[in-house]
């Protein structure tokens, strides 16, 4: 083939040649195809090739079509047939093309970037946002081009050292990733018992390498990332590459794992959801952790960022959650503000604007009502001029809620209405069944702040909510239909009706421990306790006010207050034996749920509210 023909005709016969060929019996393979396009194809000309390639097809496609002589349409048969294999093995060398090129770019912009720029150059090509994310074998060709350039260069050096150490660790991690779940009466989840079970310490017992082992046993006894970082004085670039390499293939693979889990209650969605926050915490402590050292403390905020990111863009986002059932244990009680300080740094993005949602939504059970506002404000400014309707949305709902909270019920009703007309608008049939019980819910409270008692008051407000259940129930949208349960229940607890309030609240319960809502179980359960002290059955309202109050204490939200100051007074009113016995009774159920530790540690928190009043 002629180098002086134009670069058309030259692969115009390149194509015709390797037809003829394959149409002589010469070519009996598609690895001969691929080897001949290697050789006749020059790098950086694939899209004349490519174009080449489909007008030719369409001229044999059509020659097959239109031809009538038998012998002449067998030989155009065998030629497209033929031309379909030079198809699958452009596709082949496109492929293999394009990794060549992703590792001699990252090579490129590592070794050519300014020294304190490096670390940062490297994360972004291990960036799961990105379309040419590098796979394990391609990190492991970019460890050895690096190496070429590493004589001179420390950095380089360590760079290289760490990716190689990282992936090698990662291998020996691969088989250990899930077998923690598999333990005896172990849970799902990051939370539990502090010690030798669970992930973290599963992981540990895996891994040779100190930085990531000592990390591991820092998580497992769920101990503070920020002191651990602190701690690391002598952590080499090769280290810290090595646990981010960890980190990052631990938190894909178990989200990759729990995406597949679907139809198992006690996976899924809601375990993919707490990965992703556990381990943008992880990082955004770190990142706190590591402020002496510019470069790494930059790195771990990357990260976070990057799981942020990859995080709001998936389906399940939890636009409407709250903090989840595996996102628990002390060391992470606090997580969601040391995600808010990096946020700032961002740009207003449609993903910031759903990661802001859920800081404000999981702020409000803590308590932090005002912060809860200025979340769900700024991202509904955000949402709006990205256009992002069903986030838009969410956040007219959140700041009902949060308004509520506030006892500003002009403002939840006037949210939830903007939220309820939206919705309509956008045909987002999940707004409108949360602004319906939005609506709902504000104006039970707003009646009951005017002390309007007459049910009929409250028929119009709970025909809201009861519309909201019956939308959420059709849409099978748990969450939601575990908030109508749980406001119908203080709806009916409100007009003096504990015996129909017991009925949604426990629905509200059995249905917030399949979402993973920890925050609503624990509303749920106080408000169940409420409701049997009416009723003057002081065993059920201790067995509900007991775990009600340790689960809400668990995520640090200051409503536990409210079923303790319950069950002060149950104490006072039937005595402390009997208390006891009646919280004795019903020992195995509250076991069942928080274990024995959490069982153990009500009389303690009941002591601890005693003190604070």
């Amino acid at each position: 083939m002629s180098e002086s023909l134009p670069l058309r005709d030259r692969y115009l016969a390149l194509i015709d040649e390797i037809i003829q060929l394959t149409l002589q019996g010469k070519i009996s393979s598609g690895e001969m195809v691929y080897q001949k396009l290697q050789k006749g194809i020059t790098s950086g000309t694939g899209e004349v090739f490519e174009l080449v390639l489909s007008d030719r097809f369409s001229a044999i496609q059509s020659q097959v079509d239109s031809e009538k002589d038998e012998l002449k349409k067998a030989k155009a048969t065998r030629s497209l047939r033929a031309i379909k294999t030079i198809q699958s093995q452009w596709q082949r060398y496109g492929e293999q093309n394009k990794a060549t090129e992703a590792i001699a770019t990252a090579a490129r912009e590592i070794t050519t970037a300014a020294p304190d720029e490096r670390l940062a150059t490297f994360l972004r090509f291990t960036d799961s946002n990105q379309k040419q994310l590098l796979n394990v074998q391609q990190l492991q060709q970019l460890s050895k081009a690096l190496q070429q350039f590493a004589q001179a260069d420390s950095d380089l050096q360590q760079l290289s050292q760490g990716i190689t150490r990282g992936l090698a660790t990662w291998q020996q991690l691969q088989d250990h990733l899930i077998s923690w779940m598999y333990e005896q009466n172990r849970d799902l989840g990051f939370g539990g018992v502090p010690g030798e079970q669970g992930p973290w310490a599963t992981w540990a017992k895996q891994v040779k390498s100190e930085l990531p082992q000592a990390l591991f046993r820092t998580l497992a006894m769920e101990q503070s990332a920020i002191e651990f970082a602190q701690h690391q004085s002598s952590i080499t670039l090769a280290d810290w590459v090595e646990m981010a390499l960890i980190l990052q293939y631990v938190q894909r693979g178990l989200v990759n794992w729990f995406d597949q889990q679907a139809y198992n209650v006690q996976a899924g969605s809601k375990l993919s959801i707490s990965t992703f926050l556990t381990f943008a915490v992880i990082w955004s402590q770190l990142a706190s952790g590591f402020q002496s050292t510019v470069a790494y403390s930059n790195g771990a905020s990357q990260i976070m960022l990057q799981i942020l990111r990859n995080f709001a863009l998936r389906p399940y986002f939890p636009l409407y959650g709250g903090i989840f059932a595996s996102f628990s244990g002390t060391y992470l009680r606090d997580a969601l503000d040391y995600l808010d300080e990096p946020l700032r740094q961002v740009e207003k993005t449609q993903e910031k604007a759903r990661i802001l949602t859920l800081l404000g939504s999981s702020q409000r059970a803590l308590g932090q009502y005002k912060r809860s506002i200025q979340f769900h404000q700024q991202a509904l400014e955000i949402a709006r001029n990205a256009g992002d309707r069903p986030c838009e949305i969410a956040n007219l709902n959140h700041l009902s809620r949060t308004y509520v909270q506030e006892q500003n019920y002009t403002e939840a009703i006037n949210n939830s209405q903007r939220a309820l007309i939206l919705s309509r608008q956008a045909g987002d049939r999940t707004g409108e069944a949360n602004a319906l019980v939005n609506l709902g819910y504000s104006e039970v409270m707003e009646a009951q702040k005017q002390e309007q008692l007459e049910p009929e008051t409250y028929e119009t407000a709970i025909n809201y909510l009861e519309q909201g259940l019956k939308l959420s129930e059709q849409l099978g949208d748990i969450q939601s239909k575990a908030l109508c349960f749980s406001s119908l229940g203080i709806a009916y607890l409100v007009i003096g009706q504990p015996e129909n309030a017991i009925k949604y609240l426990e629905n509200g319960f059995k249905t917030a421990q399949i979402s993973g809502d920890l925050y609503l179980q624990g509303r749920n359960l106080a408000n169940l306790a409420d409701a049997y002290y009416r009723l003057q059955n002081s065993e059920k309202a201790i067995y509900t006010g007991s775990l009600g109050m340790y689960l809400l204490q668990q995520i640090a939200s200051n409503e536990w207050r409210q079923p303790a100051r319950l069950l002060t007074i149950l104490q006072v009113q039937i005595g402390v034996e009997t208390f006891q016995s009646f919280l004795q009774q019903h020992r195995t159920k509250i076991i069942s749920i928080i274990g024995v530790d959490g069982y153990d540690y009500i009389p303690q928190l009941l002591e601890q509210y005693k003190r604070d009043i």
